[in-house]
């Protein structure tokens, strides 16, 4: 296996079960709101991480990452009818706080900014 393979097969993964989140997931937990921001696939192709970004609070997180949990083996299924591969990975879930990290930094930077601005005023 080389890497452009594993590779190409994570984008092909983050694609289906994004569609799948979006379009065909009925489970209340799961908001609308959430994204895939990143698929590892090992080089075995025996597991699958894929890491969710979900907008809301902590409480709805975990609500979400339950209710995906729960569905792995549909979208297990779904990833196995829209990709041919010979073993489709086992699927992993795991939340993403880098958006949210983001956001946190471009406030910190923003308030340094303000107060920068404010001293160069005097």
């Amino acid at each position: 296996m080389s890497i452009s393979r594993t590779s190409r097969l994570s984008e092909e993964i983050k694609r289906v079960v994004s569609s799948v989140i979006q379009n065909e997931l009925k489970d209340p937990r799961v908001p609308t709101l959430t994204s895939v921001t990143h698929v590892d696939v090992t080089r075995d192709l025996s597991y699958a991480k894929i890491f969710i970004s979900v907008f809301g609070t902590d409480n709805e997180k975990i609500q979400c990452l339950q209710g995906l949990k729960n569905a792995a083996g549909y979208i297990r299924k779904e990833v196995g009818n829209r990709i041919k591969v010979r073993h489709i990975p086992e699927i992993i879930f795991e939340l993403d706080n880098s958006i949210e990290y983001g956001l946190h930094i471009e406030k910190l930077l923003q308030d340094i900014g303000k107060n920068n601005d404010s001293n160069t005023d005097r």
